[in-house]
């Protein structure tokens, strides 16, 4: 190393040239679990539903409003903390949302009706929704750029491992203390997580060399990072973009800016439509199953299979490492139109739907799994926050739309096949837009676009 280059040093290629350190892995864990917890949360509130019934006295469409509350919380908070985190940084919205989350679930262990517990939902779903893609948003920007969607999917595991939890210790812990406690740890464990994450959690050193941070702090955290002796004699910290960064601002102007709009609109649109197959199929497929002629308690464990899929994650994210990204997500959600089809060509048919709905949920929840990353690669420093948060905002929604939109196909006396095909068809369109996007990208080799991104690079 020259004299120059010993005084002035980028980021990115120190990370991309360093082991991946103790330090590193404590923001994988301390992000996980972050993830984890959201997948609890959404697999929880189900398993309350039949308790709330119960104890209240109310009708399942009464209950409409709770189970929709942390949706519609959930993509409020995404849309307001994306730019919040580019104008502030990642880790102090990260403590905020959490400790929002903590408090508004632990609160809803204490509701005494539905209007009180709709309210806590919501703010539940606001903290949750906040704190998700900004989990994402730093954890890739420390990991290096050869491993980086392995990590996020690895850590982005986190969401089916939580459901499966959430469910299996919702059933244990309701017989024994009742609903409120399943609500009273997914209150405490997050109120828990705060306090490491005030101790522990660094913020992004992208961020900060965007921000034009004293370059002591810089130090003293990619210190902790890569090693003290490494930046000790580093004067000025650098950060080389390899995308295009079209404005100092950043943000949600970024994200809407002609280079990006495009590409912006698809993967929203691509992420709204894998959360209408995900939320129509897991709200509704014991009940699909259970007209179908299934015993109840063979159509919950066979509808819980779906799910359990999200793991293959790891595998999308090796390949989208070592292949062009779009194409291979674009492939998943194909391949997931024709699982979701084969599902309703199976019924009678025992053993060929089992394998239906486990080949379904692994190929759908690892191409969902997958699109945060692909987002966070998409975007510079100065968005990346804005536009994974504003993919999982808008895709909310299909969420909430997916609820309703099995409750309208059974209303029109559907077949089981008909209704399975309906749902199919969001997964084509996924992966279409993915195409789209790949087309307008900016960052294709040889467009002017990139050039320009690397003139204006900090």
């Amino acid at each position: 190393m020259t004299s120059n280059t010993s005084r002035s040093a980028d980021v990115q290629a120190l990370i991309d040239d360093s082991p991946f350190s103790a330090y590193q892995w404590v923001v994988f864990a301390l992000c996980f679990v972050i993830v984890l917890l959201d997948g609890f949360d959404t697999a929880a509130i189900g398993y309350i539903a039949p308790s709330l019934i119960k104890e209240w006295g109310v009708t399942r469409p009464m209950l409409g409003p709770v189970l929709s509350a942390a949706l519609f919380g959930l993509a409020a908070g995404a849309l307001a903390a994306g730019p919040l985190a580019d104008r502030l940084g990642r880790k102090a919205v990260l403590v905020v949302s959490v400790a929002v989350f903590g408090v508004a679930c632990l609160g809803s262990s204490f509701a005494d009706g539905l209007t009180s517990l709709s309210v806590l939902r919501f703010l539940t779903g606001l903290g949750l929704g906040a704190a998700m893609p900004n989990a994402v948003t730093l954890m890739s920007e420390y990991c290096p750029a050869k491993r980086r969607s392995t990590l996020t999917n690895l850590m982005f595991c986190g969401f089916p491992l939580g459901a499966a939890f959430g469910g299996f210790l919702a059933a244990w812990m309701i017989p024994q203390w009742g609903w409120r406690s399943v609500l009273q740890l997914g209150g405490v464990t997050p109120l828990v997580l705060v306090v490491l994450l005030a101790v522990l959690l660094p913020e992004s050193v992208r961020f900060l060399v965007t921000r034009r941070q004293p370059v002591e702090r810089v130090r003293a955290v990619l210190g902790r990072v890569i090693g003290h002796a490494k930046v000790a004699s580093v004067e000025r910290f650098r950060l080389t973009e390899t995308r295009p960064v079209t404005n100092e601002r950043g943000g949600l102007a970024l994200v809407l800016s002609r280079p990006y709009r495009l590409g912006s609109l698809m993967l929203w649109a691509t992420y709204f439509m894998g959360l209408v197959i995900f939320y129509a199929l897991i709200n509704w497929m014991p009940i699909l199953f259970k007209d179908a002629g299934l015993e109840p308690k063979t159509a919950t464990l066979i509808a819980a299979l779906f799910p359990l899929g999200g793991i293959g994650a790891l595998v999308f994210g090796w390949l989208m490492d070592r292949f062009e990204p779009n194409r291979i997500l674009a492939i998943g959600f194909a391949l997931t139109a024709v699982s979701i089809w084969a599902i309703g060509q199976t019924s009678g048919q025992l053993a060929w739907l089992v394998v239906a709905v486990f080949v379904g949920g692994v190929l759908m929840n690892t191409a969902q799994s997958s699109l945060p990353a692909l987002a966070a690669a998409y975007y510079p420093t100065n968005a990346r926050a804005t536009g994974v948060a504003w993919m999982m905002g808008i895709g909310r929604f299909g969420g909430i739309a997916g609820s309703f939109l099995v409750a309208q196909l059974s209303a029109q006396q559907m077949s089981f096949a008909g209704i399975f095909t309906v749902v199919a068809v969001p997964g084509l369109l996924a992966a279409i837009a993915l195409l789209v996007k790949r087309a307008s990208d900016p960052d294709r080799p040889g467009s002017g676009l990139r050039r320009l991104g690397e003139a204006l690079a900090h």
